[in-house]
């Protein structure tokens, strides 16, 4: 009985010892990663502000306790990691910081009185003002755009991480300044739904035409515009039709190209669709148009032409609408991008690249 009032006191004046000389009036007392008794000597282990010691022997266990949880960083949900702790929303225009003044009742859910109703009129017209900031036009045009992505993606079920890499790739043509012209925002809507799907791990089958048939805009934009966004926004992504050249070759007549001198063309062809992606040669036109102009390129870098542009043009009006112009526009800049690559219109230089990437 003694023995346990004597170990009592040891602890309690070990205790009040080391309060005294910390200059603490009490004890914070928690387990130090997972450890309650002492290594050494098995005694009790207490914790004072950020140091754990054994209350026996003095030993200090731990000298600073970390708070290893995932933090709002680690679960994406900052703004600018340096700087704010808010969370964060790509789908909405100002990142999701706005509050959003929409219901017709307080607090509680009791009903506004008509001298509250009319306060709070007030103040969302002077949020539906404010919100927009200084380029009002383009962030509202934004905003829509972004709702359509948010409607294309529930149509089709789309995973989360979808939907909102898609609203980031439709930011990034914003700020490049994509919209415009005959690229519409609906389109390029359309198109970064179609790069965010092809890029994920979702059913790849006809993904192009189930987010065109919820797009605001045809097949043949949304393709454009998954296009343009690729190659002027710098997103490796993969290609909306990795074998354009290929299906406007099989869209041919079967006498169009003979059989050794196809397959030479449609090397070359495809030599010249990766500079087209590169430099880029129509970036707002669909990945087919550009195949059959590189077809007719290739064939008028080779001797002995067997095309005409009448021919491709039928051809790739098969897969998307394409013309004669166009052909004649998008062929003779890739043959300008191959001599500005390679410094000649030698098309042996083009053909031993595409060996050797081949090999």
């Amino acid at each position: 009985m003694s023995s346990n009032n004597a170990s009592e006191k040891t602890v309690s004046d070990v205790q009040s010892t080391t309060t005294e000389e910390r200059g603490h009036e009490t004890t914070v007392e928690h387990e130090p990663s997972g450890r309650s008794t002492c290594p050494e000597c098995e005694g009790q282990v207490i914790t004072e502000d950020e140091q754990s010691f054994c209350t026996d022997c003095g030993l200090i266990v731990a000298d600073e306790w970390v708070d290893l949880s995932p933090t709002l960083n680690d679960l994406g949900l900052v703004g600018d990691a340096d700087q704010s702790i808010e969370t964060v929303d790509p789908l909405r225009t100002d990142k999701g910081l706005h509050t959003k003044i929409g219901r017709n009742t307080d607090g509680r859910g009791n009903p506004l009185s008509n001298e509250q109703w009319e306060k709070v009129q007030r103040l969302r017209k002077w949020h539906k003002r404010m919100q927009f900031g200084e380029k009002r036009k383009r962030t509202k045009r934004l905003n829509e755009g972004l709702r359509d992505i948010e409607m294309i993606g529930g149509n089709l079920s789309l995973p989360d991480h979808v939907i909102k890499q898609a609203a980031r790739h439709l930011r990034s043509a914003s700020e490049a300044r994509l919209p415009g012209g005959r690229m519409a925002w609906e389109a390029l809507a359309g198109g970064a739904v179609l790069l965010a799907a092809r890029a994920s791990a979702v059913d790849r089958d006809e993904i192009d035409v189930a987010v065109a048939k919820h797009t605001k805009a045809p097949l043949e934009r949304v393709c454009a515009a998954a296009r343009k966004i690729r190659c002027q926004c710098g997103f490796d992504a993969p290609l909306i039709r990795p074998n354009a050249v290929m299906e406007v070759v099989d869209a041919l007549d079967d006498d169009a190209i003979p059989g050794a001198r196809a397959v030479r063309t449609w090397r070359l062809a495809q030599h010249l669709m990766k500079l087209g992606d590169r430099v880029p040669v129509g970036p707002g036109t669909p990945r087919c148009t550009v195949a059959a102009s590189a077809l007719y390129a290739a064939d008028r870098l080779l001797s002995r032409k067997h095309l005409t542009q009448e021919q491709v043009a039928v051809a790739a009006s098969t897969i998307v609408p394409t013309s004669r112009n166009r052909i004649a526009r998008y062929s003779r800049e890739l043959v300008d991008a191959y001599e500005a690559e390679h410094g000649t219109d030698d098309p042996g230089v083009g053909l031993e690249e595409e060996r050797d990437t081949l090999r």
